[in-house]
C-alpha cells in the first residue's frame, strides 16, 4: 500500500535535511518532483561509494523525479510556478528570502493556491540576527552546544552521522504530515518553517535545563552523566561491551551474577545511583575488574543471566553483519544498491521503494 499515492510534492532542495523529509514522502507513494540545477544537487558529489555514486544522494532520493530548472532565468521560474500550481506540498531549503526574490514567496503561493502546504527549512529561521548565516550540520552541532556534551573529557566532538540534518528532516516530515491531516479536516493549508537550530535546541532541552539548574553536564565519552554503571568495559579477549544499570534491582543482579559479590550494594558508596555516580571511579573499577576476567562469549552468557542491559560496541563491519539489520535494494543509474531498510514496518505489506533518478530523469519503476 502507498498511503500518499496521488500526493504531489515539489522539492526545491539540496544536501540532506529537505531531501530526508521528501524522501520519506516518496517512500509512502507521493510524487516528489526534485528541482535540480543543471549541475545537480551538490550532494551528488559528496562521495562515490554507492556503485560509484554519492551514498548520501542514493539514500535520500529514491523514488523521486528529477527536474532540471535554471531558477536564475525567467523561464525556469515560470516552469517552477507551473509545477507548484497543482502541487499539494512545496518543500524548499534555499537561503531565507531566496524564493521571495524570485517572485515565489511561499505566503503568496499559498494565497494563490489555497490547497498548497509550504515547508521552508533553514539554518536559523527566517528572521533574527543570524538568519542569513550559512548553516551546515556540523556548524549547528557546534552552535547549539551539542558538541560540548559529545566526546570524551579532553575535547568536544561531533556526532558521527549528520544528526542535525536528519533530525531537521524528520521534524519537517512530521510537520508536513500534520499539515496534511489538518487540511483534510479543515480544508485549510498552512505554512511551516523549520530551522536546524530550533530542532537541535529542542533536542538539547535536558542538558540545557541541567545547566540552568546548576549541574552543567560534562563530556564522559561512552558513559552516562547521571547513571552508573553505564559505560563501556572490556573483556579479556579485547571485546568491548556497553552496559546500563537503571535500577537497584538490576545493580543487585549484576553484582550477584557478574561481579560475584552480592554484598556490594550494602556498601554506602554503591548503595544507590546517586552514590555510584559520586563514586564513579570506584564503581567502574569493580565492573572493569570483573569484565577483565571473562571472554566476550562468557560475558554475553553472564550478562544475559543477570538480565543486564548490554550491547557490543560495534564498528561498521559489525553493523554490516548484524543479525537484526534489515536491508532493501534500490535501483540507481549505476545499478542496484543495498541499503538499510526504512525503520517503520507496516502490517499491510512491504512498501515498494522507487529508483534513484539521474539528473533530469523520471526513472522507470
Amino acid at each position: 500500500m502507498q498511503p500518499l499515492k496521488g500526493l504531489k510534492v515539489v522539492a526545491v532542495e539540496q544536501a540532506v535535511a529537505a531531501p530526508f523529509a521528501t524522501g520519506r514522502l516518496a517512500d509512502a507513494g507521493a510524487e516528489v518532483i526534485k528541482i535540480e540545477r543543471p549541475t545537480g544537487d551538490f550532494a551528488r558529489g559528496y562521495d562515490d561509494t554507492a556503485a560509484g555514486q554519492s551514498s548520501y544522494f542514493v539514500w535520500l532520493n529514491r523514488g523521486k523525479r528529477s527536474e532540471v530548472l535554471d531558477l536564475a532565468s525567467d523561464e525556469g521560474r515560470k516552469a517552477l510556478r507551473a509545477l507548484i500550481a497543482d502541487a499539494d506540498v512545496l518543500v524548499q531549503n534555499l537561503k531565507p528570502g531566496a524564493m521571495a526574490r524570485m517572485g515565489l514567496d511561499p505566503a503568496d503561493l499559498r494565497a494563490a493556491y489555497p490547497r498548497l502546504i509550504t515547508c521552508c527549512i533553514s539554518g536559523y529561521g527566517e528572521t533574527g540576527p543570524m538568519a542569513d548565516r550559512k548553516a551546515y550540520d556540523l556548524l549547528i552541532q557546534a552552535e547549539s552546544g551539542l558538541s560540548s556534551i559529545t566526546g570524551g573529557p579532553d575535547e568536544p566532538s561531533r556526532v558521527g552521522v549528520s544528526i542535525v540534518d536528519i533530525a531537521t528532516g524528520a521534524t519537517a516530515h512530521a510537520a508536513i504530515l500534520e499539515a496534511l491531516i489538518q487540511r483534510s479536516i479543515t480544508g485549510k493549508s498552512v505554512g511551516i518553517h523549520v530551522s536546524m537550530f530550533d530542532v537541535m535546541a529542542d533536542w538539547m532541552a535536558v542538558p540545557l535545563l541541567q545547566h540552568e539548574g546548576g549541574k552543567t553536564p560534562k563530556r564522559v565519552g561512552l558513559a552516562h552523566p547521571s547513571i552508573a554503571p553505564y559505560g563501556a568495559f572490556s573483556g579479556s579477549d579485547g571485546s568491548v561491551f556497553l552496559i546500563s544499570v537503571q535500577s537497584e534491582r538490576e545493580w543487585q543482579s549484576l553484582c550477584t551474577h557478574v561481579l560475584g559479590d552480592s554484598d556490594i550494594p550494602k556498601d554506602p558508596r554503591f548503595a544507590s545511583t546517586v552514590a555510584r555516580v559520586t563514586n564513579r571511579a570506584e564503581t567502574d573499577a569493580l565492573v572493569a575488574a570483573a569484565f577483565a576476567r571473562r571472554t566476550g562469549q562468557e560475558l554475553v552468557a553472564d550478562l544475559t543471566r543477570a538480565d543486564t542491559a548490554f550491547a557490543q560496541v560495534n564498528d561498521m563491519a559489525g553493523l554490516s553483519a548484524h543479525p537484526h539489520l534489515r536491508r532493501v535494494t534500490v535501483a540507481t543509474p549505476n545499478g542496484p544498491v543495498n541499503l538499510p531498510a526504512p525503520a517503520a514496518i507496516f502490517s499491510d505489506g512491504t512498501r515498494r521503494l522507487g529508483p534513484v533518478p539521474a539528473i533530469g530523469e523520471t526513472p522507470e519503476e
